[in-house]
């Protein structure tokens, strides 16, 4: 293979990897910000940050990237306490609202409206 076609396929991997990790984030944004309405918090700073990411399987024993989104809520409007969103591909495995696990209500947010 020519160094071209490799160096072409690099930059199409990273580029996808980069695509889908914007499309995920949003989600994660959007999943965030649901659990704190649900749960009357303010979500703070309207964002998310990328903390760890790995490989997972999902249910069909797919292997998928796994990532946990950090950010922060405040129940009181003058302190910051973490929230993690945990996604698996482009689904929520679940919400943590400092520490306190919502596998159910928060985890029904999926995809975003197209």
């Amino acid at each position: 293979m020519s160094g071209e076609i490799i160096l072409l396929l690099v930059f199409g991997g990273v580029g996808w990897y980069w695509y889908a990790g914007l499309n995920t984030r949003e989600q994660a944004v959007a999943v965030g910000r649901r659990a704190c309405n649900d749960g009357k918090l303010q979500f703070l700073d309207d964002s998310v940050a990328l903390s760890r990411i790995r490989f997972g399987r999902n249910s069909n024993g797919q292997l998928l990237l796994l990532r946990d989104y950090r950010f922060e809520f405040s129940d009181t409007g003058n302190n910051r306490r973490p929230g993690v969103v945990r996604m698996l591909g482009d689904r929520v495995e679940w919400v943590s609202l400092d520490g306190e696990w919502q596998p159910g209500k928060s985890a029904s947010v999926t995809r975003l409206p197209d």
